[in-house]
């Protein structure tokens, strides 16, 4: 690290969207921390982020970014197939490493990922966080531990993005499975949130179907799509409730992401960033206001910078946790493939 403590100088792999609308803001927000080099997937795109974002660094490619002398610490905003070699190589190199979500292509590089993380003590790995429940988890985390619901029973998961099926479309990157692994839609995202609730899965059984088998690349060639467009998942979970997820990126006109936790005294309803409440005895869904310090948010590049420095750990989210949503895309990828219910892998 930089001989100044307060000093952190940040390298970019992969100057995508999210990077560009919160990671960079979000790390430029914090004080004495720089962003000096960038290195996207050519050359050519690599210079226009440095000039778009008035970043003063170009590297030729990830490998002499991770490695550069100057470099503190490496915010890797790629798609997942390159998550865990620049991962492994900054970690190695002594360098701290804010990856992007999902963790991994698949269960076994999110392993050696946290395996890395755990070798180098004196570093900070963090992933991206799904954000969506950010705001209310705290309160529902506190209406679990004081028995507001009651007995937990069931919980639903029901995503859509409101778009009809476009067979004509070309490949996206969330199709490719060479570029985005096991990971399905925002299957694992919404995974993790609940994951912060209730904890985690121990046995599921998975059904999905890809309508559009096969789709035009950038390349000009026509690419099999293994990706599911639709998913169900029903899950045993280790808190003794039963939960069904279902995403969907083909069901037109509807747009839609709750969670639905059922208890035996009340029943939790998180839909559109609002938390509302049925409870026994009284009629309809009211809100549930959050106590005061409830209030939660995005702050994932202060959290980071503030772990760095020694300040507060990293809590969202962990490797670890990484690990455990990887866990549970497996599982739904293989009982896909061999229609049977699977074991999520203990971690």
């Amino acid at each position: 690290m930089s001989s100044d403590k307060q000093r952190i100088r940040v390298g970019i792999v992969g100057a995508g969207a999210n990077t560009r609308s919160r990671h960079i803001p979000g790390l430029r927000a914090q004080a004495g921390v720089e962003i000096v080099q960038v290195a996207n997937r050519s050359a050519e795109s690599s210079a226009r982020a440095a000039a778009e974002l008035n970043i003063p660094g170009i590297a030729p490619d990830w490998r002499a970014l991770v490695n550069h002398p100057s470099i503190d610490a490496v915010m890797i905003g790629t798609w997942p197939y390159l998550h865990a070699p620049i991962t492994l190589a900054a970690l190695e190199a002594g360098k701290h490493v804010l990856c992007e979500a999902r963790l991994a292509l698949n269960l076994a590089e999110a392993r050696e990922m946290a395996r890395a993380e755990r070798a180098h003590p004196e570093l900070i790995a963090q992933v991206v966080p799904s954000p969506f429940t950010l705001g209310v988890d705290k309160t529902v985390q506190r209406l679990l531990r004081e028995g507001f619901l009651g007995r937990l029973l069931a919980i639903e998961v029901r995503v859509a993005d409101g778009r009809f099926l476009d067979p004509a479309a070309p490949l996206s990157w969330r199709q490719d499975s060479g570029l985005s692994g096991l990971n399905v839609m925002s299957l694992g995202i919404w995974y993790e949130a609940v994951m912060r609730w209730v904890g985690e899965a121990t046995s599921l059984v998975a059904k999905g179907r890809t309508f559009v088998t096969q789709r035009l690349g950038a390349d000009g060639r026509l690419h099999s799509v293994r990706v599911p467009e639709h998913v169900s998942v029903l899950a045993d979970m280790a808190c003794g409730a039963q939960a069904s997820f279902t995403v969907t990126s083909v069901c037109g006109g509807i747009k839609l992401g709750e969670i639905v936790l059922y208890g035996s005294e009340a029943t939790l309803r998180f839909a559109d960033g609002i938390l509302t409440a049925a409870h026994r005895g009284e009629e309809g869904f009211r809100a549930v206001v959050p106590q005061e310090g409830e209030e939660g948010g995005w702050r994932v590049e202060e959290e980071f910078i503030s772990a760095i420095r020694g300040l507060e750990p990293v809590t969202h989210t962990t490797f670890a946790d990484g690990v455990k949503y990887m866990a549970f895309t497996e599982a739904v990828a293989q009982s896909m493939q061999e229609g049977r219910e699977i074991q999520v892998a203990a971690i």
